[in-house]
């Protein structure tokens, strides 16, 4: 049976992307396979779990604070480095009523393949190379985006080295999937590694030149970090 690394499991609100404020569970697992200069998260830490102890340790969860949760997201770190134990796992969720959300960074749409059927909605974070420091990506973002294009919504980190080149490279691979394809321009959190957030001006001017192309823009920023909450 495969066993995955995992760093955090709790309840709270959902804190970015389109659906801020929905109570949901969250499966934090440990591991990156990139290094985003912005990143705030804790990849190293965490337990291995198989598919039915994970099951039980999300069972508690709807008896407490996720009381009403409709949803289990699947973040990280990078979930996919954990494929074929999400493709054991998943399955075991079923009889709890619980829908599936997908945080990824997007760059293994190879793996994305094999579980695809097994989660309800991908929150697709494209890597824009400027904001994340690291090489670009724009191959392995357009087949994600083409394999759950029908379940997805796309989150790009804005920081004020931001370029507006590497925007458009974005909008460009979006916009030809589906011009209706959410987007959604989250300005960077300062903490105490990364300072370098956007003016909103810059924000909002990206925003702009997006609605151009697409039909559904948003500019949310990470709602949690203002609450203090994970």
């Amino acid at each position: 049976m495969e066993k995955a690394k995992v760093s955090e499991l709790f309840s709270s609100i959902q804190g970015e992307g389109l659906y801020v404020g929905r109570k949901e569970i969250f499966i934090r697992f440990s591991g990156c396979n990139l290094r985003c200069v912005f990143c705030d998260v804790n990849k190293k830490g965490g337990k291995f779990y198989t598919g039915r102890e994970l099951v039980e340790k999300v069972h508690p969860h709807t008896n407490t604070f996720g009381m009403g949760a409709k949803w289990l997201t699947l973040t990280g770190g990078e979930p996919l480095l954990w494929c074929d134990f999400l493709k054991e796992f998943l399955p075991l969720l079923k009889d709890r009523e619980l829908k599936i959300v997908l945080e990824t960074n997007g760059t293994m749409p190879e793996k994305f393949r094999n579980i695809k059927d097994l989660v309800d909605i991908v929150a697709l974070d494209f890597k824009l190379p400027s904001s994340t420091q690291e090489k670009p990506f724009w191959s392995q973002h357009r087949q994600f985006l083409n394999l759950a294009k029908d379940k997805s919504f796309v989150k790009v980190v804005i920081t004020a080295k931001t370029i507006s080149g590497d925007l458009k490279k974005a909008i460009k691979i979006i916009s030809e999937i589906n011009q209706e394809i959410p987007l959604v321009l989250q300005p960077v959190t300062p903490h105490k590694k990364f300072k370098a957030a956007p003016p909103i001006e810059k924000v909002l001017k990206f925003q702009q030149q997006a609605l151009k192309f697409l039909t559904d823009v948003r500019v949310i920023p990470q709602v949690h970090k203002f609450l203090k909450l994970k």
